[in-house]
């Protein structure tokens, strides 16, 4: 039994196949052919906006839908080609090779070995903490640019119009202000159509697949009417049979080109596909493993990537689906994979006739929902600062591009956490009535205090990134109390760590305290600060009885040492809280 727990920590599908049962089953199969069917379209779509073979999609959809299930933890996750992915494949990828080109796709399929094996080192050397220096509102503000320009990008299939390719928006819409005058009619009217009937759909019954319908009545309509003769660009002929294993040989000058656009999507990917498994593993009352995440979602794009598969990563509305659908387990994805296998192996010739315009009909709809009005409106009401750090990253993916919009918020999180950790909240005390509750004089106006006592508390680490922040309140409090000041009482409930910078500052202020003839007490210290203040002797110097449990008994001690009462009457110095 001890084997198996320990197996089953790194192939969690060991723990949902030993209690599986036929009630798992019947939920399983009609979530896995949903989602396959779903896919089908789907996955071709993508495959076109990375700027590959539609086939590219199907095989994206088999080999890592089966892996992940293996090694991945969520029940109800829906791995597979995304739209954000595919976006950064053609944008990254693009720089280095012709789109299209078979150098192009080999690049895009050695990407996905790059982004599992980046994925996999992550989750084994339990690194998912990194995804947090991808705050949410960065990561939505690069989503709604990048819906922006994944739907601009469609325009040309979309209408039926020659457009240069480009990821800055206004450059695709110049250059269809340009062309109107000579947009395909017929195009325009399928891709449009298209639009107008998922919506519609959609609105009826969500999990009914619309991206089939319209696939199926696109094709039936140019075959029929021959349209593909009259300026419709079809898909045309798609290579039937199962992808192929293929040991690329790896050439260290490429890997090192494509290291940025692999880091990104190694990141976007995981915090897309986590995001989700979160909540509907909350939804059902378990917990997935972020890290055995990374390792599921590595696993899965190096064992795609031998089987012709680019970046896969869990799907917004595929896992949505799958989930209203009735998955219960993994083998739901397994059914999905035998789906689009069956596909690939039988059905490929019809498609021969479906529309460009249909498949970019198909992504214009799925990446509407990635412009996030709604996070917009919401933080213009409750935070400002983040509302900026959003839209600064939206701005600068549209006007610098689609990696290096990605970065400018991640170094705007950065700086955010830095600021964040120097300028900790700080305050000064008092005491409420005759309790023995000390609060915030900002927030308590009637909690009164003392000209000859301060009581601080500082609420985070003390450490030399914010000692500066910590010495410089303290300073100026201690100064605006002028020679009254006779004690400092140290507030350390909050401080639940200290660093050797920190313990430096500490020693100067006592120091400093004692040449001006003020004590100092320090009260309510955790264990492991206390364990730190005694290891570099500053309890041994300052005294064992100048620590006291809490702020009251270091008040009271006061006191009654100097058998004094409290002097009510001063007013506080008014400082931001």
């Amino acid at each position: 039994m001890k084997n198996s727990s320990k197996l089953s920590r790194f192939i969690p599908m060991i723990d949902w196949i030993k209690n599986y049962s036929s009630g798992h089953f019947k939920g399983d199969l009609n979530a896995g052919i949903t989602v396959g069917i779903m896919l089908i379209p789907q996955g071709m779509a993508y495959a076109v906006l990375a700027g590959l073979p539609p086939i590219y999609g199907l095989y994206a959809s088999i080999v890592p839908l089966i892996l992940y299930a293996i090694f991945g933890t969520s029940r109800q996750l829906a791995v597979g080609p995304v739209a954000m992915v595919s976006l950064l494949v053609v944008a990254g990828v693009g720089e280095i090779a012709e789109v299209g080109s078979d150098r192009f796709i080999q690049l895009a399929i050695m990407t996905a070995m790059g982004v599992g094996v980046f994925q996999l080192l992550m989750g084994l050397f339990r690194m998912g903490f990194l995804v947090n220096f991808l705050s949410h509102p960065v990561l939505s503000g690069f989503t709604s640019a990048a819906a922006l320009i994944i739907g601009a990008s469609q325009f040309k299939n979309l209408l039926g119009i020659d457009l240069p390719r480009t990821n800055y928006v206004h450059e695709i819409l110049m250059g269809v202000f340009e062309k109107a005058a000579i947009i395909d009619p017929y195009t325009s009217a399928i891709g449009i159509g298209a639009i107008v009937l998922i919506i519609m759909i959609r609105k009826w019954k969500p999990t009914f697949p619309s991206a089939l319908v319209v696939v199926v009545l696109g094709t039936l309509v140019t075959a029929g009417f021959g349209l593909d003769q009259q300026g419709v660009a079809i898909v045309g002929e798609i290579p039937r049979g199962l992808p192929s294993l293929e040991i690329f040989s790896f050439n260290l000058g490429d890997f090192q080109q494509l290291l940025p656009t692999i880091l990104v999507i190694s990141l976007v990917g995981y915090m897309e596909s986590i995001a989700v498994a979160k909540a509907i593993a909350n939804k059902h009352g378990y917990k997935v493993d972020p890290n055995q995440e990374l390792v599921g979602l590595g696993v899965a794009n190096i064992g795609g990537a031998f089987f012709q598969s680019y970046p896969t990563t869990g799907g917004f509305s595929r896992t949505a689906v799958n989930d209203q659908a009735g998955a219960q387990t993994g083998m739901a994805s397994i059914i999905s994979a035998a789906i689009i296998g069956l596909t690939v192996l039988l059905l490929t010739p019809l498609f021969y006739y479906l529309p460009m315009a249909v498949l970019a009909s198909i992504i214009i709809v799925a990446v509407a929902g990635l412009f996030d009005a709604a996070e917009m409106k919401y933080l213009w009401k409750t935070d400002r600062k983040d509302l900026a750090m959003l839209a600064t990253t939206f701005v600068a993916t549209l006007a610098l591009g689609i990696e290096e919009g990605i970065l400018v918020g991640v170094v705007l999180s950065l700086i955010v956490v830095i600021y964040s950790s120097s300028k900790p909240h700080s305050t000064e005390l008092g005491r409420l009535g005759e309790t023995r509750n000390f609060r915030n004089i900002q927030r308590y106006p009637k909690a009164k205090t003392d000209r000859k006592v301060l009581i601080y508390r500082f609420d985070s680490a003390l450490f030399f990134a914010n000692v500066t922040h910590f010495q410089d309140r303290l300073d100026e409090l201690i100064a605006a109390r002028g020679d009254d000041l006779e004690l400092v009482i140290l507030d350390a409930s909050s401080i639940h760590d200290i660093d050797s910078t920190g313990i430096h500052v500490l020693r100067d202020f006592i120091e400093d305290l004692q040449d001006k003839g003020i004590e100092l007490y320090i009260a309510g210290a955790i264990g492991p600060v206390r364990d730190k203040l005694k290891t570099c002797d500053i309890i041994q110097e300052m005294g064992i009885k100048n620590f006291f449990f809490d702020v009251h008994d270091a008040v009271t001690t006061f006191y009654s040492e100097k058998n004094q009462h409290p002097d009510y009457e001063y007013s506080p110095l008014q400082t931001n809280s």
